[in-house]
């Protein structure tokens, strides 16, 4: 089926994808412990979550934790498990007042048991009704995502289609990204989302994370509201 889409139609986008990248030299830069750099990663996200329901955001995917961050330093990998536990069991409900769903999506099995456990309790207790939604890509990976969703359908035999391929991800249920921004000054998605944004607008900023303001969002918003986009037609 082909897209059609108008300049009017997409002047707001239902889903956003965020790299948040800088924890790290934002905590160095302040002669602190990195952990502390994820916290005030966290923070921002909070806001973010907040502008997104102020502009009609209902979907945010942020890149919290990749496959290949476990091979960190064992004291950050610990203070990243730590804030999870953190969140988990006193942010929650905070969330959920404000109509927000949050799904854990990665290889969930590599989480210490505890963290799993209270992955799964998360996901049985979601609102299906709730007007917006936090996807927290942790523990992931887009290539390792792909082959799990592939393995799992060999398994599983039948027609090999996109809509089956996509109910396989990990991420299943998540919106394809209108908008993916990575913070931090790189240029590449670093194995994020690969499969869902490949129709996604980019965006590329120079600011640390936990610096990221009100002011860059809306920037990032009305550059999109400028682009015209065609999905190939």
């Amino acid at each position: 089926m082909e897209a059609q889409t108008t300049h009017e139609e997409v002047a707001r986008p239902n889903a956003v994808g965020v790299i948040m990248d800088g924890n790290r030299r934002w905590a160095k830069q302040r002669d602190m412990p990195t952990v502390e750099g994820h916290r005030a990663g966290y923070a921002r996200l909070k806001e973010v979550l907040e502008w997104c329901k102020e502009d009609g955001v209902h979907d945010l995917a942020v890149y919290a934790f990749s496959t290949e961050n476990w091979h960190r330093a064992e004291e950050e990998v610990g203070g990243l498990m730590r804030l999870m536990r953190y969140v988990l069991e006193h942010e929650l409900s905070e969330l959920r007042s404000h109509d927000v769903a949050v799904h854990v999506v990665g290889d969930l099995a590599r989480f210490p048991d505890d963290l799993q456990q209270s992955i799964a309790r998360l996901h049985e207790t979601n609102s299906p009704d709730a007007q917006y939604r936090l996807w927290v890509c942790a523990s992931y990976g887009g290539r390792a995502e792909i082959v799990h969703a592939a393995a799992k359908l060999l398994e599983a035999g039948g027609d090999g289609t996109e809509a089956r391929f996509a109910e396989a991800l990990w991420s299943a249920g998540m919106p394809d990204p209108d908008i993916v921004i990575r913070t931090g000054g790189q240029q590449r998605l670093s194995n994020f989302l690969p499969w869902q944004s490949v129709y996604s607008e980019l965006f590329f900023l120079d600011t640390l994370w936990p610096d990221f303001s009100r002011e860059e969002w809306g920037g990032v918003l009305a550059a999109y509201a400028a682009r015209k986009r065609n999905f190939g037609a």
